[in-house]
């Protein structure tokens, strides 16, 4: 597990995928995630054994936050796409539980999956993609260091329209662990 101050990242379990459903079937949650329609336990349990045939550094984590004694489940995020000749990889996260939103969870999971990016598996860039419309994730990215590279115009079609998908990015040298 990769631990910080209240929260810590763990690999997913089978046991876990009910959860990540009714996360991923509540269409505020899915609105920031490239999923626009709602899917089952067996849609679930085939992306879970599809991911286990990934390279283990490209495998999501579970986020679970520390509730007293107890850990409980958040959201997840993790790395995909590294390019190891480059030292590059690709950076997803989402807090699904809804409850637990501005409260500073995905800033300091950002931070803690950044730590582990560049001091674990020695990557020199970090990038990601974010909708216009998900402002409280664009001011998380930016808190942690992200800066705006680019912008993909009008590149998601959603609720009706539109929009932008903005391309942010972070090298080690930028990084500040908080």
């Amino acid at each position: 597990m990769i631990y910080a101050d209240r929260i810590r990242l763990r690999a997913i379990e089978r046991e876990d995928l009910p959860r990540f459903v009714i996360w991923l079937n509540d269409p505020e949650v899915r609105k920031g995630l490239m999923l626009y329609s709602p899917l089952s336990l067996v849609e679930e349990e085939q992306w879970f054994d599809e991911m286990l045939k990934r390279p283990i550094d490209e495998r999501p984590f579970l986020i679970e936050v520390q509730q007293g004694e107890v850990w409980a489940p958040v959201g997840n995020c993790g790395f995909d796409k590294i390019n190891w000749r480059c030292r590059e990889g690709i950076m997803g996260i989402f807090i699904g539980e809804k409850q637990l939103w501005d409260q500073g969870l995905g800033t300091l999971t950002m931070n803690l999956l950044l730590r582990h990016g560049f001091n674990t598996l020695n990557l020199n860039r970090i990038a990601l993609e974010v909708y216009e419309n998900n402002l409280r994730a664009v001011r998380a990215y930016e808190k942690v260091g992200f800066v705006h590279e680019g912008r993909r115009r009008k590149a998601m079609y959603s609720d009706g329209k539109y929009i932008d998908i903005i391309q942010m990015s972070i090298l080690r040298e930028e990084w500040k662990d908080i």
